[in-house]
């Protein structure tokens, strides 16, 4: 059962999806309809899930669920992870490359490889207060009030220490 994104409540969990290159706004609209069609029917043994989902930056794809309606199991998780990866093949996009993380750079969104963090921590390209699109945040509260967050506030702190 879909809900608009901002109607779902903050504990709803929440599914973050990097998008390795930015979507146009007729891939977006395109996107945006098949995730709807998706959410509306969504269910978990049998039960509808109260769901939705957002696009941000042209580059993160949010899926939530209030799970106090309906908890998603297992076996609904892994139906949307399969639509997801026809949505990888029908935008040539990549949504589950976790070796490439997100910072605001100069109003936009910069990818940057995992491997290269320590060395643009170095290069004093990264810096502790680099905002971070945390792709680990569990909830759309977390999302609506942390997100993106300075780097020095994530995990990402360890390669900060000694600075």
């Amino acid at each position: 059962m879909y809900v608009p994104f901002e109607q779902l409540p903050a504990y709803s969990r929440v599914w973050v999806y990097q998008i390795n290159r930015p979507l146009t706004l007729e891939e977006e609209a395109r996107l945006n309809h098949l995730l709807r069609d998706f959410v509306t029917e969504w269910s978990s043994h049998g039960r509808n899930l109260q769901a939705s989902f957002t696009i941000k930056e042209h580059h993160f794809l949010f899926l939530a669920t209030n799970e106090e309606v309906a908890s998603a199991s297992g076996c609904s998780i892994d139906k949307s992870v399969a639509f997801l990866r026809q949505l990888e093949q029908e935008f040539n996009v990549q949504l589950f490359d976790r070796t490439q993380l997100a910072f605001r750079h100069e109003g936009g969104v910069r990818l940057m490889p995992l491997a290269k963090i320590k060395a643009e921590v170095a290069a004093g390209a990264l810096a502790p207060d680099s905002l971070y699109f945390d792709t680990l945040i569990p909830t759309v509260g977390a999302l609506q009030q942390q997100w993106p967050k300075p780097a020095k506030d994530t995990w990402l702190a360890r390669y900060f220490q000694g600075q």
